[in-house]
Parts: C-alpha cells; sequence; structure tokens
C-alpha cells in the first residue's frame, strides 16, 4: 500500500474530562504528549492532519495542518468525519485516512508499518487494531468512501465507534506483544504518573521499547514475528 494514498490523522479534540485538562498538552518528561505521537507518525505519511477544538501547542512541520471538528461534541467519528471533509474539500487524493489518539506516548512507528502491511484491503473499508484481548478502536485505517454513510450515521444521533465499525463490517488486524503495552494511554493524573514511571524504567534499562519481541497474528492464525530495537 502506498502512504501516499493515506492521510495520517490525530485525534486530539476529546474534552479529557477525566483528566481535568487538555490531554494533548500536558507535560510527559520533556515534552507534550501529542508530541510523542506525532514523532513516530510524522516521516510516515505525506501529511498529517490534527482533529482539535482547542489553540494546541505541537512540534509543528510543513506537513502538520491543523483543524476544529466540523461541528463539535460528536466524539471520535465527528474527528474522523471532520478529517474525510477535509480531505474532500482541499481536493486532496487520499484514499484513506489512519487515526491516532493523542494520549498514547509509548506507540512506536513499526507497529503502524507491521498493520499496513497486514491488510488486505479488499477485506473491508475499515480496519482496526486489536492486540492482547483489546481492540483499540481509535488506531484505524478508514476509507474516504465511508463518508457519506458516516455523516448520515452521525446526523441520525450515532456517537459510539465500536457499534458504528461493527455494523460497518470492521475487519480486526490481531497484533500481540509479550512484554510492555505500546497502546497504554493516560486518562487521568494516575496515568500520567504510571507513564513517567514507564519512561523512568525505560531510561535505566528496565523496560525496552519497542518491546523485543512483536507478534503480528492475521485471520488465518498466521505469526510474523519482528525483532526490533530502538
Amino acid at each position: 500500500m502506498d502512504h501516499n494514498n493515506i492521510l495520517g490523522t490525530v485525534l486530539a479534540g476529546g474534552k479529557s474530562q477525566r483528566f481535568g485538562d487538555d490531554k494533548s498538552q500536558i507535560m510527559l518528561a520533556d515534552k507534550i504528549l501529542i508530541d510523542y505521537i506525532l514523532a513516530e507518525i510524522i516521516d510516515e505519511f505525506k501529511e498529517v492532519l490534527i482533529v482539535s477544538n482547542n489553540s494546541i501547542k505541537f512540534n509543528n512541520s510543513d506537513k502538520i495542518s491543523l483543524i476544529g471538528d466540523f461541528k463539535k461534541d460528536l466524539g471520535p467519528l465527528g474527528g474522523v468525519l471532520s478529517a474525510m471533509k477535509w480531505v474532500k474539500d482541499h481536493n486532496k487524493n487520499y484514499q484513506w485516512i489512519a487515526t491516532f489518539p493523542v494520549d498514547t506516548p509509548f506507540f512506536k512507528r513499526q507497529i503502524l508499518k507491521d498493520f499496513i502491511k497486514n491488510i488486505n484491503f479488499n477485506e473491508s473499508d475499515l480496519f482496526f487494531i486489536k492486540s492482547n484481548n483489546t481492540r483499540h478502536n481509535i488506531f484505524g485505517l478508514w476509507s474516504i468512501k465511508l463518508l457519506d454513510r458516516l455523516e448520515k450515521d452521525l446526523n441520525d444521533g450515532e456517537r459510539k465507534v465500536e457499534l458504528w465499525a461493527n455494523n460497518t463490517g470492521v475487519k480486526i488486524i490481531n497484533m500481540a506483544f509479550s512484554n510492555s503495552d505500546p497502546f497504554f494511554n493516560i486518562n487521568t493524573k494516575e496515568d500520567l504518573k504510571k507513564a513517567e514511571e514507564i519512561l523512568r524504567e525505560i531510561k535505566n534499562g528496565y523496560v525496552k521499547i519497542p518491546w523485543n519481541e512483536l507478534k503480528i497474528a492475521n485471520a488465518i492464525d498466521e505469526y510474523i514475528k519482528n525483532n526490533f530495537v530502538i
């Protein structure tokens, strides 16, 4: 799959109600949270779109555009639709949108590469990652062809990503990690403290990121092992 056909999209429009502040802007070690995910995906796409309803800071690049939701309070599905509308309104040639949450500082680009590599694009218009029995509904690949259906369903009141995806025929790409969880996300102040502890362990050599052994299981239970070291 040509990555030039995919728009990288960071969904940063959440209200961060459990955390209390805009999560994208909180400091984790020496940089703000949004810069962790941007650092991993910026070189993988021709352009990266950030969807946020706030005036936020990030490590800027000519490849990054910042937009707000075309309509607020629609949740993550609204952010996806906003990205699709941006593609259409700006006459971009992207056929797919790859979405990422703003609050997962340990996600690594190799996971993205293996995710895309293991997709059969003829099987569905929507793909999500599942790891260690947990489905990650924001780590997804969405066909632009879903725009009209998504807009209609949002207008009809749909807000739940998982329910909408199931009804759309989402295809799951299974991934398993033998050590730490690269999808660990920060929702609370306690999660932030835990992330700080993980970073200290990484610095001291107790945890290796990204997880020495990565196993990806496809639909017929084949496993592809990739060893990589940062």
